[in-house]
């Protein structure tokens, strides 16, 4: 079984939720990558900035450093680009990656639900799906679409693990 696991995508598409459901099922701890964010980057998102490369690099060795100091986790981090998820990999030898993969509308409306949350408007999210590259043809990903019911998409990811 694999004991590394990643739950990725955009702001809004269920990675915390859906990282904590699959780290209960399997024992694992989880972290939430939100929580791993210098102060900087916090207030950044709160005023609508996007985040820049070099303000991510820092939080991403730190969630690399969660998955080598573990001997299981379960770490929520929206990982947008490969080289992201390059620096997440490093020196990681048995890991999945679960991308919570939606639309824009879709993710639009969730966020629109989501009260207290730092992360701060349609600009923000806007700018996440420009950052986004998809992992396509990343042999370690497992693409679930979020459309489904959490219970469905939870059904395809834990089916998926396994698979492995």
């Amino acid at each position: 079984m694999i004991k590394k696991i990643i739950v990725m995508g955009v702001s809004g598409c269920g990675k915390s939720s859906m990282g904590q459901k699959i780290a209960s099922y399997y024992g694992y701890p989880f972290f939430d990558g939100d929580d791993y964010h210098s102060e900087a980057n916090v207030e950044k998102m709160r005023q609508g900035i996007p985040l820049t490369d070099e303000d991510r690099f820092g939080w991403l060795e730190t969630l690399n450093g969660i998955l080598k100091e573990n001997d299981s986790a379960v770490v929520a981090c929206s990982s947008l680009k490969p080289s992201y998820r390059d620096i997440l990999r490093q020196g990681i030898d048995d890991l999945a990656i679960i991308y919570l993969q939606g639309d824009f509308d879709t993710i639009w409306q969730r966020h629109q639900k989501r009260a207290g949350h730092y992360f701060n408007g349609k600009g923000m999210l806007e700018s996440q799906f420009a950052t986004l590259v998809e992992p396509v043809d990343e042999p370690d990903v497992i693409a679930v679409d979020i459309r489904h019911s959490l219970e469905d998409v939870f059904a395809q990811s834990v089916a998926a693990l396994e698979a492995r």
